[in-house]
C-alpha cells in the first residue's frame, strides 16, 4: 500500500528460510490449527474476540508451528530470530498506529473531523454516498500513495457521515477501502507499487500501465455495485440532517480554516515526507487549531472552566493520549469520540502476536514449503497465475504481512515466469492483484488490523463490501484463463 506514506520500508532483501526436511502437510498443520482455533474462538466470543482472545490464539498457533519446527530439527534460536525480524519490520507500522490515534484525538477536539462531517452532510446523500466514498478515497490515495493515510483522515470522516445517514458501517468501510486500495495500487508513490516490479524484475510505469488492464475493470464493477446498492438500500438514518448539523454547530466553531490542517498533511505526504513526521505535524497543528478555534472544549478536557496554559496543555495531551468523549445524544455518540494513542494498543497487540506466528512459520521453513508446493502445481500458464494468487493469499493469512505476500512469491515465481516466456509485468500485476489488496481482508494481517482499528469496523463486517479487494484476484485469474493481454517476453529482434 502506500507505504511511503504510511508503513515500514519494504523488505526487498527478505531471507526465505528453506527446510528440506519439512513436507507440505507438516507445513500446513499450523495453518489448519490456527484457522480451527480462531473459528471456534470467534464463535464463542463473537465481536469481542478481537479484544484479546484472538491474540492469544495467534500465539497458540505459533506454538503449534514451533512444535512442528522442533520435530524437524529447527532450533529455538532460529525461530526466535525470525520472530524478532518480523516484529522489527513492523516498528514503523506500530508507531504510525500510535500517531494515528493521536491525530484523531486532536482532529476531533479542533473541529476538523466534525467540519468534514458537517460539510459532507450538505454535499452527500444516501443514494450516491457509497459511490462517492469510492471516488473520494481513490483520489486521495492516488495523490498520497497511501491507503493508510486515506483511511486515517477522510476515511474516519466518511464513516461518521455514513453513520448519521444510517448506512451500514460495513458498507461504508468497504467503499472507503475499495477506493483507497485502488488509488494505492495505481499511485507511483505507493511502496507496494514500487516493490512488486522490483521483485518481478520489471519497471515501475510499465507495471502500472499493465496493471490498469485488470484494475480499471475491477474498480468499474465496484463502482457499479455501490451505485446499485445506493439505489436499492434503505438507510435507517436521518432523512433530515438538520438535527446533527445543529448539534455540531452548537459544540464546535465550524469554518473553512480548519481544512488547512488536512491539506497540509496531504501535501507533506505527496512531497514524500516520512509518514511519522507528517502525522506528527498534523497532530500538533490539530492541537494548535483546537486552542484557537475550540478553547471551551480544550479547557473542559483539561478540567477547567477557562482556557489557561495548564488546562490547554492538559486538554490537548488528554486528547492525544487517552480516549476522548464529548457530550452528545446517545445516537450520535460515535461522532464525538476518539481513541487516542491508548485506543490503538489493542491493534498493536494483535499485530505483534500475528508477527510471532508469521515469524515462526518463516523460521521453520513453512512459508517456503507452501509456496514451493504451489509452484510445483503450475503445469500451465493459467496454473502459474493461479499458483501465484494462491501463494499470495496463503502468505497474507500465514505470514500476516503484505510485504512477505509480495516478496516471497516474487522471488519464488520470477524464474518460472521467465522460463514460460512471460514478461515480468505478468508477475508484478498478479502480486498486486492478489497480495496487496487482499491483505486488508485478513483480521490478523497488519493491514486488516490497522484499517479495522482506525475505522472502528471489524473485518468481518466490511469483508463482503470491500468489493475491489476480493474481486481483484478473480479478475487477474479471469484474464489469465482467457489469455487476455498476457504479455510475452520481448525477443532480441523486437
Amino acid at each position: 500500500m502506500a507505504e511511503k506514506a504510511q508503513k515500514p520500508k519494504f523488505r526487498e532483501a527478505e531471507n526465505i528460510v528453506e527446510n528440506k526436511e519439512l513436507n507440505i502437510w507438516e507445513a500446513l498443520i499450523p495453518v489448519f490449527a490456527l484457522v480451527a482455533m480462531l473459528a471456534y474462538n470467534v464463535f464463542v466470543f463473537g465481536d469481542s474476540a478481537i479484544e484479546g482472545s484472538n491474540q492469544f490464539i495467534l500465539l497458540l498457533g505459533g506454538a503449534v508451528a514451533a512444535i512442528v519446527g522442533f520435530r524437524n530439527k529447527v532450533s529455538y534460536k532460529q525461530m526466535l530470530a525470525e520472530v524478532a525480524e518480523n516484529v522489527r519490520s513492523t516498528t514503523g507500522a506500530l508507531l504510525i498506529l500510535l500517531m494515528v490515534g493521536a491525530l484523531a484525538g486532536t482532529w476531533l477536539i479542533s473541529g476538523i473531523i466534525p467540519a468534514m462531517i458537517y460539510y459532507g452532510l450538505y454535499i452527500l446523500n444516501p443514494t450516491i454516498f457509497l459511490a462517492a466514498c469510492v471516488v473520494i478515497c481513490a483520489i486521495i490515495s492516488i495523490a498520497t500513495g497511501s491507503s493508510w493515510t486515506t483511511a486515517a483522515t477522510i476515511g474516519i470522516a466518511l464513516i461518521g457521515i455514513g453513520d448519521v445517514l444510517g448506512i451500514s458501517l460495513g458498507m461504508t468501510a468497504g467503499a472507503v477501502l475499495s477506493g483507497a486500495y485502488f488509488g494505492d495500487k495505481m499511485s507511483p508513490l505507493s511502496d507496494t507499487t514500487n516493490l512488486a516490479p522490483v521483485m518481478a524484475g520489471g519497471e515501475l510505469f510499465s507495471h502500472i500501465r499493465y496493471m490498469s488492464l485488470t484494475t480499471i475493470p475491477t474498480i468499474t464493477v465496484t463502482l457499479l455495485a455501490f451505485i446499485i446498492i445506493g439505489f436499492v438500500a434503505e438507510p435507517d438514518g436521518l432523512t433530515d440532517a438538520s438535527e446533527i448539523l445543529g448539534i455540531i454547530q452548537s459544540k464546535f466553531n465550524i469554518n473553512g480554516w480548519l481544512f488547512i490542517v488536512p491539506v497540509v498533511v496531504i501535501f507533506l505526504i505527496i512531497k514524500k515526507t516520512p509518514p511519522l513526521v507528517a502525522l506528527l505535524i498534523g497532530t500538533l497543528l490539530g492541537g494548535v487549531f483546537a486552542l484557537i478555534f475550540q478553547p471551551n472544549i480544550v479547557s473542559g478536557l483539561g478540567g477547567a472552566d477557562t482556557l489557561t496554559f495548564e488546562s490547554g496543555y492538559k486538554g490537548v495531551l488528554n486528547a492525544i493520549t487517552i480516549e476522548t468523549q464529548l457530550d452528545a445524544p446517545d445516537k450520535y455518540l460515535k461522532l464525538f469520540k476518539s481513541k487516542g494513542m491508548h485506543g490503538m494498543l489493542g491493534t498493536i497487540w494483535l499485530i505483534v502476536c500475528a508477527m510471532v506466528f508469521g515469524g515462526i512459520m518463516d523460521g521453520i521453513g513453512a512459508l517456503q514449503r507452501i509456496t514451493k508446493s504451489l509452484l510445483n502445481m503450475a503445469k500451465t500458464t493459467f496454473g502459474l497465475f493461479a499458483s501465484t494468487v494462491g501463494s499470495c493469499l496463503a502468505l497474507n493469512v500465514t505470514a500476516s504481512d503484505q510485504y512477505l505476500a509480495l516478496v516471497v512469491p516474487g522471488k519464488m515465481f520470477s524464474k518460472a515466469y521467465q522460463e514460460r516466456g512471460l514478461a515480468p509485468e505478468n508477475l508484478s500485476r498478479t502480486l498486486e492483484d492478489s497480495g496487496t489488496v487482499t491483505s486488508v481482508l485478513v483480521p490478523w494481517n497488519t493491514c486488516g488490523a490497522y484499517h479495522s482499528g482506525v475505522l472502528g469496523v471489524p473485518v468481518i463486517d466490511y469483508f463482503a463490501f470491500a468489493i475491489f479487494n476480493w474481486l481483484s484476484p478473480f479478475m487477474t485469474l479471469l484474464f489469465a484463463a482467457f489469455k487476455i493481454k498476457i504479455k510475452q517476453l520481448a525477443t532480441k529482434s523486437e
